[in-house]
């Protein structure tokens, strides 16, 4: 007789009870380690968040923008939990004491080798069922920016040494060194 095992599912409870300095992701009730991040990733989100802020506020533009760690609530329910390495988030309703209740309008992940599969699927699905606006994928190793479109339904590719377009803000260009 075969029988079949029951795959737990975790809570954000769970996250939250991780030992300190442990962290991990919840997608669809399933918890994904995640490995600490290497120098080029953090001097990209560091690049990154500064050239986005700086538009930002330039502009005097309302929406904020949080490097990892930072939590995401991507759905209304207690299954999902997030932590893009960019989060820029337009409605400032969405931005709690705890993080962001509710998509992101644009999110960013610097892949690591560790995470390359979710990166590019499990988060990209993610992402645009949940209504992220734009999604980029930064590949250190590739050196490749891979960016997601969500209202345009579009993807496209640009190396790093190209200007590279933000969709969610018009004429808006970012550099990466």
């Amino acid at each position: 007789m075969d029988i079949l095992r029951k795959e737990e599912i975790y809570t954000i409870d769970d996250i939250y009870a991780l030992p300190e300095g442990e962290r991990a992701e919840l997608i669809d009730g399933k918890i994904y380690y995640m490995a600490p991040p290497n120098t080029r990733h953090q001097s990209l989100v560091m690049d990154l968040s500064y050239q986005i802020k700086d538009f930002i506020k330039r502009n005097k533009g309302e929406c904020k923008i949080f490097p990892s760690p930072f939590a995401v609530f991507l759905n209304e329910n207690d299954k999902n939990y997030v932590e893009p390495d960019i989060s820029v988030i337009c409605d400032k309703n969405k931005i709690t004491d705890k993080g962001c209740n509710g998509a992101p309008d644009w999110v960013i992940e610097i892949v690591l080798p560790s995470s390359k599969q979710m990166d590019y699927y499990k988060k990209l699905f993610k992402y645009r069922t949940a209504g992220v606006r734009e999604y980029w994928v930064v590949d250190p190793e590739r050196e490749l920016v891979t960016i997601y479109n969500f209202v345009k339904d579009s993807m496209e590719e640009y190396s790093f040494d190209k200007d590279i377009p933000v969709g969610i803000y018009e004429g808006v260009f970012l550099k990466i060194e």
